[in-house]
């Protein structure tokens, strides 16, 4: 009887379950059956790989870390609505995992309910509970359902972002799937040093917007000494210089979401993103002091881009372009969300699989 390389039979496990996936009649079923038997095939895949054997690894996401982010852009959110709306309040305050607020004026109070309602239609993450305490008082709080839908959503960014750095340190052959509510399980059949995939995760990406500078040319201060307080870095793809200041205006905490798309009317690939409250009001702020300035998109010391403000950013999105294949900008995009990503993945186990059946 003739048996396949194991890398082979690993390859057509996946290749018939997507076959599966596929073939579900979709039309037939509700979004939520869908899910769960798409869900039951991955975890089928799951399985049938790791009786192939390589290295299993399970991280947990920071949940807690997760509903501190939510709850201080929720602050942030409110904040700008008041200030936007003329609303007079007092006593703003993250407590006990919502937001306080007094506003006097039944009118504003109604005011800031619209606003806040109109921000989270279709955004499930953001749906919010009211509570009027009397006085003025207001309480706002993430819904349990809307939490949960959070925490969902973090997993899948977590899922994609893990995808992507294996792929861009050359690791295709991968299972990347929810384990529970919070975790995630990764799997990578033939690999026996677990420990070279989660050193890939142990470093955090760094992702800073830093002025450039231009009081001297790159190629001077690359050659000598650099003014205080900037550096050179090289380009991501260009690999040229840039002289730009070590001081971040802003870091990836301040990103929301970024995803791959393509330059408005064009078929240019290129990174979006869009900034959370205070990321928002701070690049406003940094956009509008530099104007006619190049500034310069830092991901772990290597320069994406370095493009000159022409006018105020202030409605909190942006997009990163730098002659990329779809491809590199997909990479970069998960490489901002990497650097976003609220708290961190914490290692549950790691651990060598061996075979327990034949190929």
């Amino acid at each position: 009887m003739t048996t396949l390389p194991r890398d082979r039979a690993t390859r057509l496990i996946v290749a018939l379950a997507m076959a599966a996936v596929i073939a579900l009649p979709r039309a037939a079923l509700a979004d939520d059956q869908f899910d769960k038997m798409r869900a039951k095939i991955v975890a089928f895949v799951g399985d049938k790989m790791e009786k192939l054997g390589g290295s299993r690894i399970i991280y947990e996401v920071d949940s807690s870390g997760l509903r501190e982010s939510v709850v201080t852009d929720l602050r942030d959110d409110v904040y700008k609505n008041l200030h936007d709306g003329h609303i007079a309040f007092s006593n703003l305050a993250i407590r006990d995992g919502g937001v306080d607020v007094t506003i006097a004026d039944a009118k504003g109070r109604d005011q800031l309910a619209r606003k806040l309602a109109s921000a989270a239609d279709g955004l499930p993450s953001h749906a919010l509970a009211v509570t009027d305490g009397g006085d003025g008082a207001v309480r706002l709080a993430p819904t349990n359902a809307a939490a949960a839908a959070r925490l969902n959503e973090l997993v899948e960014d977590s899922i994609a972002m893990i995808e992507q750095r294996l792929k861009d340190s050359g690791i295709t052959l991968v299972s990347v799937v929810p384990d529970g509510t919070d975790r995630i399980r990764i799997f990578l059949p033939g690999v026996t040093d677990p420990e070279r995939i989660t050193a890939i995760f142990a470093r955090k990406v760094k992702v800073s917007f830093r002025p450039v500078d231009l009081s001297i040319p790159p190629e001077q201060a690359q050659s000598g000494t650099p003014p205080e307080g900037s550096e050179v870095l090289l380009g991501f793809k260009d690999k040229k210089p840039y002289l730009v200041t070590k001081e971040s205006a802003l870091d990836g905490e301040d990103i929301s979401y970024a995803a791959p798309g393509f330059a408005a009317g064009t078929k240019v690939p290129v990174a979006m993103f869009h900034f959370n409250g205070h990321g928002t009001r701070r690049f406003a702020h940094v956009t509008e002091e530099n104007v006619g300035k190049p500034f310069a998109i830092v991901l772990d010391d290597k320069v994406i881009s370095a493009p000159v403000i022409r006018e105020p950013i202030t409605g909190g999105s942006g997009q990163i372009s730098g002659n990329f294949t779809l491809e590199e900008a997909n990479s970069v995009a998960m490489l901002l969300r990497a650097g976003s990503l609220p708290g961190h993945l914490n290692l549950i186990e790691q651990q060598v699989i061996q075979p327990t059946a034949k190929p």
